[in-house]
């Protein structure tokens, strides 16, 4: 063998050793996030599988007998309902009042009624919505930080949003408004108007994205719900032209046009705003308009990371909630009165595979219970509704199995590979650009994550068979409670 020849090869051997090495350096195994500590809350649980059955049955009833025959039944049943929302309009009522029981049996069962006789369908969503507007104002005088308050509010809110889309989902698609106004509450700041309904510079987005993670962060806290992500609004006073303020977790905290804003997938968007007769907004009305204001100036002038930790007490990293509770804390506005809590011991286990440290904190879907806030307008893409539901299903049966002692893991040869896309990314970082693996988040982290995605998309993929298979024997969509059972049989298929 000629010397050239020995001196490539023990230059190629020298190479391969040192990749190897490298290799093997980088394949050191991650530590494992700390086991968060235990917590003295308890999570809401509905424990009405036999009442759902129930209501099915009622549905099934219902499409035999036709609309013309329960078009008066349900007219009747409304025409309680308002009685019963008379009655609360009248009175100050604690959470405990017989009442909100009554009233949440008449929102659940009118539901497979209004369900097989889809003409009346506006008028269940009038009372759904009455109903949220009454509750939000009895609240103003209920104590938060007790949990039959919280169970309460939700309660009526989360279950009359739950029964009125189990309604929508057996209604022709093309027979759904996309629009359901709420409460216009009146204020004194710059506007631009999107969609049929107006803006208020200081109002609050609260979306939903069409991410798996989307749909983890709307089901995986003490109250499960349908939000994912909080986003500032900002008005130009001179040009009416809308800004968005956002935390995204690939780039930290970033502004958007109303046209980008909604370009991003959104299954669902809520318009919340301060009541303008909260004591700080009759002081100055105008504080809404500063409080996006200062959050815009800050965002063009420095960078604030994505905070992955969950720590709404420090602002020098944001999450998406941070964005409207730390604008407004600045101007005396305190944000989130029922503080979020994630307590149960897999959900807090999977949740801290990603970064998160903290779990008393500000969950999105959390937001529509305050009662300093109004709800405006909420939009639902009528298209997307049913995979919105199945998002969830799939996540309540995953999060059911993190309960049961699974645990996010990854493919342990791909850490190498990711340990160096981390370190790619932290140098376009380092010069303002976004990278394959968001800053903040570890290289162990981004591949939990990846498998994560893969585990939701395996599940749902059978879960829309069964779905599809259910629909073609019934001749109706599966509701809530089947989709969860079918998730179920998914995830226990796979062990």
């Amino acid at each position: 063998m000629r010397p050239s020849q020995q001196r490539r090869r023990k230059t190629v051997g020298r190479i391969a050793l040192t990749l190897a090495g490298l290799y093997l350096l980088l394949l050191i195994p991650a530590s494992n996030p700390p086991e968060p500590a235990a917590s003295d809350k308890q999570p809401f649980v509905w424990n009405k599988d036999e009442y759902w059955q129930a209501l099915e049955d009622r549905f099934k009833n219902a499409r035999q007998q036709g609309c013309e025959e329960l078009a008066p039944v349900i007219e009747a049943e409304f025409a309680y309902g308002h009685h019963l929302l008379d009655s609360l309009d009248a009175d100050t009522r604690q959470p405990a009042d017989a009442l909100f029981a009554e009233i949440e049996r008449i929102v659940f069962e009118a539901a497979p009624q209004v369900a097989a006789c889809p003409q009346k369908l506006s008028g269940y969503t009038q009372f759904q919505t009455r109903l949220r507007r009454l509750v939000k104002t009895q609240s103003q005088q209920w104590d938060f930080s007790e949990a039959a308050t919280r169970n309460r509010i939700y309660r009526l809110l989360y279950g009359s949003r739950a029964a009125l889309e189990e309604v929508m989902l057996q209604a022709p698609q093309d027979s759904l408004p996309a629009l359901a106004r709420g409460q216009e509450e009146p204020s004194q700041t710059p506007a631009a108007k999107i969609l049929g309904v107006t803006l208020h510079s200081g109002d609050i987005l609260v979306s939903r994205g069409g991410a798996p993670t989307s749909a983890l962060i709307a089901r995986g806290s003490d109250y499960p719900g349908n939000f994912s992500h909080i986003a500032l609004v900002h008005v130009e006073e001179k040009t009416s032209l809308a800004s968005i303020i956002e935390a995204h977790i690939e780039r930290g905290v970033a502004i958007a046009t109303l046209e980008e804003y909604l370009r991003d997938k959104k299954l669902r968007v809520m318009v919340l705003r301060l009541r303008a007769d909260l004591p700080a907004l009759v002081a100055e009305p105008l504080l809404p308009h500063k409080a996006a204001a200062a959050a815009l100036q800050q965002a063009r002038e420095q960078h604030i990371p994505y905070d992955f930790e969950m720590n709404y007490h420090d602002d020098n990293k944001q999450f998406c909630s941070e964005v409207a509770s730390a604008a407004y804390r600045k101007f005396g506005v305190n944000l989130w009165m029922g503080i979020s809590h994630i307590s149960t011991p897999g959900v807090s286990a999977w949740l801290a595979a990603f970064g998160v440290k903290h779990f008393e904190t500000q969950e999105p879907a959390d937001l529509e219970y305050d009662p300093q806030l109004r709800v405006v307008a909420e939009w639902r893409d009528p298209e997307t509704l049913y995979h919105d539901h199945i998002d969830n299903a799939v996540i309540d049966a995953m999060l059911e199995g993190a309960e049961a002692g699974d645990r996010l893991g990854y493919a342990w040869y791909l850490l190498p590979l990711a340990r160096t896309m981390k370190g790619y990314s932290m140098l376009l970082n380092a010069f303002g650009k976004v990278g394959p693996v968001p800053e903040g988040m570890n290289a162990a982290a981004a591949l939990r994550h990846q498998q994560f995605n893969q585990a939701h998309r395996a599940l749902k993929e059978k879960v829309l068979q069964q779905a599809e298979a259910f629909h073609q024997q019934n001749g109706y969509r599966a509701p809530y409670w089947e989709l969860v059972r079918f998730a179920r049989e998914a995830r226990e298929s796979k062990r």
